[in-house]
């Protein structure tokens, strides 16, 4: 069990910064997210393309904005749980339980929801007897590797997750196959070259300018994937073990069925807290709605500030909150872990 002072659902620029504004009231945050990596969007979505809005920065990428809010919250010491969704919240008490579906356990005094526009869920793959087949042998993510060792094992997609997989689980699975629907790839050229590689010498096979379309098999295994050519020719691969990477896709999720008021697909706060429907969870940036909202990461750092004071005022309730400048303060220079002359 992690307790904390606040659990924070994203890991984009929003739920970055929210980890900072909670710091400098002394407040310890956990951060968990549904993909492998923090910057949420800036990551997943536009990782090379410059953003302009940012103040006080002419031109940044978002991953250059996600490497430097990481930078910045490194004096809070801040968990980071990656690759994992929140699937259960309940209050207990004055408190939260939440849960991951990696099996982590929190105690919370708020949650903040920096969903974005939601949780990343992989895109799933629609093929005949998907349905009939038993789903642990159909996966879109890897958590345990070793229950791939000596499978057949079949591996759909050609972006930087199929084939950083594919290379690490070649040498252990009994044999190997990458089908991917064109010729060319989203993953780096050294994977791509590394996989070449291995279909050269006879480690695994490829192909190409397909896609699967029957998974044969029953309740209790996968027996094999009909795969089409762009030319209407199919044929049969044996497989144990099937591994989907097409990609994410944001929805709301898990987040749905925690009683919140939903408005669409985002969730309705007051303007004073950013407090959701539920007292104690808050939600900012793009997944919260209010009258005139915009959807800015400007503006979503402008609601982590008020979301922190929010939060401290409910964790100590009898104490008065009072506004610190960063530039003058000695227990926010104490916090940062910088001198009072520091530039």
């Amino acid at each position: 069990m992690i307790k904390t002072d606040v659990v924070i659902v994203g890991a984009g620029p929003c739920g970055l910064f929210q980890v900072f504004e909670l710091g400098l009231l002394g407040l310890k945050a956990e951060v968990v997210d549904s993909i492998r990596q923090p910057g949420g969007q800036c990551s997943e979505l536009y990782p090379d393309k410059p953003i302009y809005d940012i103040p006080g920065i002419l031109v940044c990428t978002g991953e250059e904005l996600t490497a430097r809010l990481l930078k910045q919250i490194e004096p809070f010491s801040t968990g980071m749980h990656l690759g994992e969704e929140v699937v259960e919240v309940r209050p207990e008490g004055d408190e939260f339980y939440l849960a991951t579906d990696a099996g982590k356990e929190f105690m919370a005094k708020a949650i903040v929801i920096a969903a974005g526009v939601g949780s990343f869920q992989p895109r799933a793959l629609r093929a005949t007897g998907i349905d009939v087949v038993a789903p642990n042998c159909v996966h879109y993510r890897v958590k345990e590797p070793k229950q791939f060792k000596g499978k057949n094992l079949v591996v759909l997609g050609g972006g930087d997750s199929a084939l950083d997989w594919v290379l690490e689980l070649a040498p252990i699975a009994k044999r190997t196959t990458l089908i991917h629907r064109r010729d060319e790839y989203r993953a780096v050229d050294a994977s791509v070259a590394a996989m070449r590689g291995l279909v050269a010498s006879g480690d695994m096979d490829l192909i190409e300018n397909a896609k699967v379309t029957e998974l044969r098999g029953d309740e209790n295994s996968l027996v094999a994937v009909v795969v089409a050519s762009k030319d209407g020719d199919t044929i049969e691969v044996t497989a144990d073990q099937l591994l989907v990477f097409f990609g994410l896709a944001p929805k709301l999720g898990p987040i749905a069925e925690w009683g919140l008021d939903i408005n669409r697909k985002t969730i309705n706060v007051d303007t004073e807290h950013f407090e959701t429907s539920t007292p104690g969870i808050y939600a900012i940036g793009d997944i919260n709605h209010y009258p005139g909202k915009k959807k800015l990461i400007l503006c979503g750092f402008h609601e982590a500030a008020l979301a922190a004071f929010a939060i401290k005022q409910r964790v100590e309730p009898g104490k008065k909150v009072h506004v610190q400048y960063t530039t003058t303060s000695p227990i926010m220079h104490k916090r940062l872990g910088v001198t009072p002359d520091a530039e």
